[in-house]
């Protein structure tokens, strides 16, 4: 029988495809051009790919949350000591606020090449760059032994964490959403989002148990350094755990059936201009409200006096740990119900809590303090535990990397980077909390308007071009 004729699912294995490592058996068909197709993908090969990028995604962010904890506590103080506090505060902060400026340009770079080359490579690449760069922060000199070069050598290590965790995200996301089962795009994809809250954790625990362990004089003088050095061991560990992934069979199927964008960032720009600015404006409160809980209040609580620097620590170890079950949850509950309608609920309630939230931290009751924390945390893991389903799904394959890769980088900008110094000028400037909880309230709004004008997705084939388009007008 020609093979024009065949139509009958048969089994492969993976290691058919080019660029894979795992020989996992999986579902395929052959068209009539003699292409295969994915007919269904193996529940163990997804969950083993989706472990694998939670588990270098927890590093990277490990990596690049350490930065901004050291950033609140330390920085200020070692690398801007010719500075009063509060000034010293925002140019601390500032440093912070440049890798999140390095990250657009590490999304576009990666991407580009994700687009073009493949998903996996780019996730080994950008593991080894934040590497040395956090290793290297670790064993960098202070002001007071090199003087100027010190901040001017921090903002250049911050930059290339920016580049690193810039084309981490995009090809992490969509080698779990890639990989997985049609009717579970949002559980599966819902994993490297949970490296996120880990990649806290870890970094949080790790600082509260030097904090609790040496003195002040000691934890400035090197203990905050010792959260940096251990990555090296963590990097290992995540390079040797991605190389034995294969290549997302998604972008297989695609690459041999369809021309590869030869500048597939400018491309997507120009053909998803609309679903680009909607997706980045979506996820504007998620991303801007996360930086604020767990890197400006560290700031906040510990200058006003309201809590100890190990309790802020600790209470915000316990908050990440929870997120991880409530991400992979909603991003469940999304398979079920929608992407949009996570988006939706989750901006809604943020929008009215966010005065509540700030009067309970300022009471100085940690108890309160956990409570407001919570429920905040609800209204963002709502938004980010489909979130890598949701945004692979606007997008087509050929542009998939890069679409996904530029809407959240932007966001990074807009929402991330710039909060914790736009919070400290703000209350600087006001003396109020309350001036932050207007803010927040301000960038749930433009998030649920996003949400809003953005189409549901989550019944798209992804191998389907022309089902990932623009914004649609029925909802």
């Amino acid at each position: 029988m020609p093979r024009s004729a065949v139509n009958v699912p048969k089994t492969y294995s993976v290691s058919y495809l080019r660029h894979t490592h795992l020989s996992v058996r999986v579902p395929v068909s052959f068209d009539t051009k003699g292409a295969y197709q994915m007919v269904g993908t193996s529940q163990p090969h997804s969950r083993r790919v989706a472990f694998a990028s939670l588990i270098g995604t927890t590093i990277e962010w490990y990596d690049f949350f350490i930065y901004g904890t050291a950033a609140a506590l330390v920085f200020n103080k070692l690398f801007f000591p010719e500075l009063d506090s509060m000034v010293g505060a925002i140019a601390s902060f500032a440093t912070f606020a440049v890798g999140f400026i390095a990250r657009p340009l590490g999304g576009v770079v990666f991407s580009h090449f994700g687009d073009r080359l493949g998903r996996k490579p780019m996730l080994i690449w950008s593991l080894m760059l934040m590497g040395v760069a956090t290793l290297l922060i670790g064993l960098l000199p202070t002001y007071e032994t090199i003087g100027v070069w010190a901040p001017l050598l921090l903002v250049t290590l911050r930059f290339a964490q920016g580049i690193g965790v810039g084309g981490e995200w995009g090809g992490a996301a969509l080698m779990a959403v890639e990989h997985a089962p049609e009717n579970r795009r949002g559980f599966y994809g819902s994993w490297p989002q949970v490296g996120v809250p880990a990649g806290l954790l870890l970094g949080n625990l790790t600082f509260s148990a030097i904090s609790a362990s040496v003195g002040n004089e000691q934890f400035f003088a090197w203990g905050w350094r010792i959260p940096f050095l251990l990555s090296a061991v963590l990097i290992v560990a995540g390079l040797v755990i991605r190389i034995t992934i294969s290549e997302s069979p998604v972008f297989e199927q695609v690459m041999n059936t369809k021309e590869k964008a030869k500048m597939p960032v400018l491309e997507a720009l120009r053909s998803h201009p609309k679903t680009i600015l909607l997706a980045t404006g979506m996820f504007l409160g998620t991303h801007a409200t996360f930086y604020i809980t767990s890197t400006w209040m560290v700031f906040y609580t510990t200058q006003e006096g309201l809590f100890e620097r190990t309790t802020v620590l600790n209470a915000n170890s316990l908050l990440s740990f929870v997120d991880i079950p409530l991400m992979l949850l909603f991003g469940l509950l999304s398979d079920f119900f929608g992407r949009r309608r996570m988006v939706l609920g989750g901006m809604a309630v943020m929008a009215l809590i966010a005065v509540p939230y700030f009067m309970l931290v300022g009471t100085g009751s940690i108890m309160l303090y956990l409570l407001g924390g919570m429920v905040m945390q609800l209204c963002r893991t709502a938004v980010y535990g489909p979130q890598s389903a949701y945004f692979s799904e606007l997008f087509s394959t050929r542009l998939r990397y890069s679409g996904i890769s530029v809407s959240y980088q932007l966001a990074s900008i807009l929402g991330g980077g710039i909060a914790p110094m736009i919070c400290t000028w703000l209350y600087g400037t006001t003396g109020s909390a309350m001036s932050i909880a207007a803010y927040v309230i301000v960038l749930a709004v433009i998030s649920f308007g996003s949400a809003y004008l953005l189409t549901e997705t989550y019944k798209r084939d992804l191998t389907n071009d022309e089902a990932a388009t623009t914004p649609a007008a029925q909802h």
